[in-house]
């Protein structure tokens, strides 16, 4: 399976963040890429939205890749407007835009992009 298969839209992901010390993690719902940017959604989360706000840094897990980037959120908008008509069923709090920095390969240890 390749990466694109395991951030493919409806795909669970693990996102990590961390503020002051505190990891977080949860599972998620991948939505798909936008300009090559992972695009989640808010629906829930309180603990990785205020590390989000304080730490723009954060870590994906999909199948044997892992993601590292910086995000961005949006609460109003096209990229919002996106994440709610996907999110079919769930009220959308924030659409979490991930920028790539870097994609490693977990099985083979090395990074891929």
């Amino acid at each position: 399976m390749n990466r694109q298969e395991n951030f493919k839209e409806g795909s669970k992901v693990i996102l990590a963040t961390a503020n002051k010390n505190q990891p977080n993690a949860n599972i998620v719902i991948s939505l798909w890429f936008i300009d090559n940017k992972l695009l989640v959604a808010n629906c829930q989360m309180t603990t990785t939205i205020a590390n989000l706000q304080a730490n723009k840094n954060i870590c994906v897990i999909g199948g044997y890749y892992r993601l590292r980037g910086t995000v961005e959120l949006f609460n109003s908008g096209e990229i919002f407007q996106i994440a709610q008509e996907k999110s079919k069923g769930f009220i959308v709090k924030h659409a979490i835009l991930i920028t790539i920095n870097e994609i490693w390969d977990l099985d083979k240890l090395e990074i891929i992009w």
